[in-house]
């Protein structure tokens, strides 16, 4: 019977891409299944031999430690090279939209808190 392996709602394409290529990799035979029309069903990567689920497991997990570090390693790499866009920056890149988001913001917040501020009158 198949078991799920990896969920594939919300993941990048090459991170998928690299996990079918590490489970290719060490012949664990898969099959892989999409989120479906609306989206409601399970996109993801079903082991066929679920006696294997170990080992699948163990390899993933490790994949995912060195990709967790990785990519902390190339994000602060970035980061000290001053190539991150600041919150600044992006306010000053596009001011209109910045404060298009502020109003909507502040009127949610007004919309939440009227009735408490009204409550004594």
């Amino acid at each position: 019977m198949s078991v799920l392996i990896f969920r594939l709602n919300g993941v990048p394409d090459d991170e998928a891409t690299e996990v079918r290529a590490l489970l290719n990799q060490h012949d664990l035979h898969y099959h892989e299944t999409s989120g479906g029309f609306l989206g409601f069903g399970v996109a993801g990567l079903w082991l066929l031999d679920d006696s294997r689920k170990a080992d699948a497991r163990a390899l993933i997990d490790a994949y995912q430690q060195e990709r967790s570090t990785r990519i902390a390693a190339e994000h602060q790499a970035l980061r000290d090279a001053g190539e991150i866009e600041t919150t600044l920056q992006r306010i000053a890149r596009r001011p209109l939209q910045s404060l298009f988001y502020l109003a909507g913001a502040s009127a949610v917040l007004y919309l939440v808190l009227a009735p408490f501020l009204t409550l004594g009158s």
